[in-house]
């Protein structure tokens, strides 16, 4: 190992703290909660920044000042950033997402005084080599020129944020939909609960901080997002409410003097205040000015200028007054409502109507003050006009509104009375759908709502209205019922699919934009999929496929990825000709078709995935020809990732197809294959794992040449870093299997060693010993890994390999494995023990008077000196010896072939006398006789040859030569020439045949 010629002093520490803060920052980066494609390109930079450091740390630099002042930069820089990643990742996703901007800016700091260092360094410090001067000047130049901004999304809500605070917006839905924002940014759900706590979080962060300038900007931000449904509960909202109310008497008050406009003699809207000091309504007076009038209208002073400033104080006070009186009047109109008076029920319907209309918060006050259950119970009167001035209130009350939702669920028969309306008058059928529309995005409610008697059957019949408006928007409350399976079942039942097809042929445009979507987003049964093909559903979408809206496309397309996740849809859908139409979308190379390869891949996918397992004697194929199979598997160089992971996906489920043979010899062919190695280095997780998975089955049963002109040690070092965390299992087990699969020659091999392959493997086979760990796929991958640095042809690998300690385990997998891990385990053991001969130290000869000196250690019973397992490999010592005869007894013919290869082992060359011993003791010997008589004509030849050098001994061919006699008669008359031959031979030896024999 080369030491570094470290420069002494300060410089040098400095250094090294560089080297760790750096090392720590990219460590660091993945844990970061915003903004973390930013950091991991400061990471990279940082990443290109060590070399250089190390160089400099090897370097004698003189200690300038312009040195010493770039260290400090690049010290005082890298523990910044350091300090910015510990923030990211424990501040609330919230706080962080409401000061990305702020996150940027510091980033973008850090990386410029970086850089601005770096940029130092050449000219404080000669002797540096052209290429370190070269990548410090690439690299600052890089960094440089890095973009670092807030992502479009932020932009948005950070602008929403700022324009609810400025307008002074404090609307409920305004809030909630701000927030959803927020919480699809920062990746949390929309649960009340998770919001809850993520503003908790945020709040109490804020609190810790008012030392902050922005703590009153933060302030403001809480104020407006606690607005929101999921700041607080039902009871504590109640609670303020009814504080508040309670407080403010039973009488409404008369507006004060001051709130008229003394033009239009009303109270003002938007008060604005004159030169003369006098106020008015902004309307009025701008009409006023814009007659020519230059005086006050109230006081005739000539005015020096004309402009108009809102008064503010007054417009709040106004605002006051009125959300005072409309509090108290909302409170006093339920007990009119209830009264009986249909004439007063009426007009104090309207006023709650109107005042619903006027403000968000109105319609809050309503549902606090428990009109729900009242307006519930007017449904059930015969009086039409009730009904349905009651269905217009509640559509406006549970818009945007969880609680008023889950009011209406907790009363009894509500969603039964409001379905009943869906039966009566047109003009009351169309509110209803309204409100049930409304009602289903509750997940609760849905369900509730499909299993109402009548009610599914009762939408399928509107749907059929003459009415267009009327169709659609119950059409379109099918497709949200239709994300409850049960509804699903209900709609078929109804026979809605017939309807459903014959609106996807005769319907306007609207009509079938609704019905597509609902297919696409159906989460049907497969049952319900079923019938929906049988129904003859495919025709009218493949055409709406080729329809000239692009919109129309997609919703068609999405709905085809849907059906045909059911594989049996799938088979038909490739029978029917499907899979050319989807073909001709992804070859083609224009703006609209890059649009829609994103939603015909998956599509594609699924019908490879359903010609995995067939149920007919005529297999279907997805792609027809090789043009197909290169046109399709081209795609892979050129577009979007995800399509590229989909198209990837397919040809990895076609490997596993009836026409698996002929997709891997054509994808062997084909140039393109390069692609899937240089995937292996992809950034996209998902992409790569598919590449590996991919690669894998073709490299299996792959000839020696094609898999070289692939593979090369940058990407053996590659393959064994996705071995490490967090990549997924399946990328592993893929993995593993392209280094199994490797030729195995020196240079391969060495490439491997070298790159720290052997830790990782047997990590995996020691692991593979719990099968809840791993699948038992990636312990056979890994032993036939393991393989190649067995082999006895290199003692230094071997030596390698046995240092782990590996072969106990390898005798453990005897035991435990699968039958291809036995037999590769087997193999391994084979190899190691064709050494153990050579390896085996000579037992220490006594010398001087045996009588005094120290007893002889015991040899080894087979090779005669000192074994051990690691030192030499031995079978013996390894207890290996009777696992290997267990597994004679095994049904796979390889496994106990692989098995009898190992045990032979033990009696080649002059170990024959003492091996044979060993075998006899583990009863080897008798299931090698009972192999003479096995289908397998491996283990019919090796038990020959191993008897016919057995036999030669005389105590086992007295022990065991008449067991054998029999099934040797057999093979001299069945056998072919050279098992005749060779049986005849043993026979001599046991005296049954005579030398001369014409067996022989």
């Amino acid at each position: 190992m080369v030491l570094d010629l470290l420069i002494s002093g300060p410089a040098s520490e400095a250094i090294s703290q560089i080297i760790d803060s750096v090392s720590e920052f990219v460590y660091s980066v993945d844990n970061v909660l915003v903004k973390k494609d930013i950091f991991k390109e400061l990471a990279e930079y940082l990443q290109r920044i060590e070399p250089i450091l190390k160089q400099l740390r090897r370097e004698k630099v003189s200690d300038s000042e312009t040195f010493n002042h770039a260290i400090e930069i690049l010290n005082r820089e890298i523990k910044e950033a350091k300090k910015l990643v510990q923030e990211c990742s424990k501040k609330s996703k919230v706080y962080l997402l409401v000061n990305c901007r702020t996150v940027v800016k510091r980033l973008k700091h850090n990386t410029g005084e970086i850089s601005r260092a770096l940029g130092l360094l050449p000219l404080a410090t000669s002797g540096l080599s052209a290429g370190i001067v070269e990548e410090i000047n690439k690299l600052c130049d890089n960094m440089q020129e890095a973009e670092f901004k807030a992502a479009v999304s932020e932009e948005e809500i950070l602008e929403k944020i700022e324009a609810g605070i400025q307008e002074k917006n404090f609307d409920r839905s305004y809030a909630n939909n701000l927030l959803h924002l927020i919480a699809d940014a920062v990746g949390i759900t929309k649960e009340r609960s998770e919001l809850k706590k993520e503003l908790e979080e945020f709040k109490n962060e804020i609190e810790n901080e008012k030392d902050r300038a922005e703590a009153i900007q933060m302030d403001q931000i809480i104020a407006l997002l606690e607005r929101s449904d999921a700041a607080s509960s039902t009871k504590e909202k109640e609670l303020k409410y009814f504080a508040k109310r309670n407080s403010l008497g039973t009488q409404t008050l008369e507006p004060l003097h001051s709130f008229y406009c003394q033009i239009t003699g009303d109270v003002m809207v938007d008060p604005v205040e004159i030169s003369s000091g006098q106020t008015f309504e902004r309307s009025a007076i701008e009409k006023w000015f814009a007659e020519g009038h230059k005086k006050c209208p109230l006081t005739s002073i000539t005015l020096d200028t004309l402009v108009l400033r809102p008064n503010k104080t007054l417009k709040q006070s106004i605002e006051e007054w009125k959300d005072r009186n409309t509090m108290i009047t909302i409170a006093s109109l339920k007990e009119k409502i209830q009264s009986g008076d249909e004439v007063g029920v009426l007009s104090c319907l309207q006023t709650l109507h109107d005042l619903c209309e006027q403000k968000d918060q109105h319609r809050e006050w309503v549902v606090l003050e428990n009109y729900i259950p009242v307006l519930i119970q007017i449904l059930a009167e015969k009086h039409r006009d009730k009904r349905n001035r009651v269905l217009r209130i509640l559509c406006m009350l549970v818009k945007d509104n969880e609680d008023a939702r889950e009011r209406i669920a907790s009363v009894d028969n509500a969603i039964e009375s409001i379905v009943h309306s869906l039966g009566r008058r047109l003009g009351e059928g169309k509110l209803a759908v309204k409100l049930l529309l409304e009602l289903s995005k509750y997940d609760f409610l849905r369900e509730r709502i499909g299993k109402v008697q009548g009610c599914i059957l009762l939408l399928v019949t509107m749907s059929s209205s003459e009415d267009n408006q009327a169709a659609t928007d119950t059409m379109e409350l099918l497709e949200t019922l239709s994300y409850s399976d049960q509804n699903v079942i209900l709609m078929a039942k109804a026979n809605y699919f017939k309807h459903l097809l014959q609106r996807l042929s005769t319907g306007t445009d609207d009509v079938k934009m609704v019905m597509v979507k609902m297919l696409a987003e159906m989460e049907s049964t497969d049952h319900n999929k079923e019938v929906l093909f049988d129904n003859g559903i495919l025709a009218p979408l493949l055409h709406l496929v080729s329809h000239n809206d692009v919109q129309m496309k997609l919703a068609a397309l999405k709905a085809l990825q849907n059906l045909s996740s059911l594989k049996k849809n799938g088979l038909e859908m490739i029978r029917q000709g499907a899979a050319r139409l989807l073909f001709g979308i992804l070859f083609q190379h224009n703006l609209p078709s890059s649009v829609l390869c994103e939603h015909v891949a998956p599509i594609i996918m699924q019908l490879a995935e359903s010609t995995i397992s067939q149920d007919t004697q005529t297999p279907v194929s997805l792609l027809e020809s090789d043009e197909e199979v290169l046109n399709l598997f081209s795609l892979v160089s050129y577009i979007q990732p995800d399509v590229r992971q989909y198209i990837i996906q397919t040809f990895y489920a076609l490997c596993q197809s009836p026409s698996a043979s002929y997709i891997r010899n054509k994808l062997r062919e084909c140039p393109s294959v390069l692609v899937l190695v240089k995937l292996f280095e992809n950034e996209n997780l998902i992409l790569r794992a598919s590449a590996v998975k991919l690669f894998s089955c073709l490299v299996e049963s792959s000839d020696e040449a094609t898999i070289l002109e692939h593979v090369n040690q940058k990407c053996i070092n590659t393959l064994l870093q996705i071995l490490k965390p967090p990549s997924d299992d399946e990328e592993i087990v893929s993995a593993m299997g392209i280094i199994c699969y490797l030729p195995k020659i020196p240079q391969i091999t060495q490439w491997l060693l070298d790159a720290g392959a052997l830790p990782i493997i047997c990590k995996y086979i020691q692991q593979g010993k719990d099968k809840d760990l791993l699948k038992s796929k990636l312990v056979e991958n890994s032993v036939g890994a393991l393989c190649r640095f067995t082999v006895p042809t290199n003692l230094e690998w071997q030596k390698s390999a046995s240092e782990i300690g590996i072969i106990t385990v390898l005798v453990q997998l005897l035991e435990s494995g699968t039958a291809p891990t036995k037999q590769l385990a087997a193999l391994s053991l084979t190899q190691f023990s064709k050494s153990s001969n050579e390896l085996s130290v000579p037992v220490p000869k006594r010398r001087g008077f045996w009588c005094f000196s120290a007893q002889a250690e015991a040899g080894c019973l087979v090779h005669g000196g000192i074994c051990t397992v690691e030192s030499s490999f031995c079978l013996l010592e390894a207890d290996a010896v009777r696992p290997l005869a267990k597994t004679l007894g095994e049904s796979d013919p390889g496994v106990c072939e692989t098995s009898l290869d190992a045990l032979l082992t033990l009696i080649e060359g002059e170990k024959l006398q003492n091996g044979s011993k060993v075998l006899g003791d583990e009863n080897v010997i008798p299931l090698m006789i009972r192999f003479l008589t096995s289908p397998s004509p491996g283990l019919q030849e090796k038990s020959l040859n191993a008897l016919e050098r057995i036999f030669q001994l005389f105590e086992f061919k007295q022990k065991y030569g008449a067991s054998a006699q029999m099934p040797l008669v057999d093979l001299t008359q069945r056998g072919n020439g050279s098992v005749k031959s060779l049986a005849a031979r043993i026979l001599a030896h046991l005296n049954v045949l005579h030398d001369q024999s014409s067996f022989f």
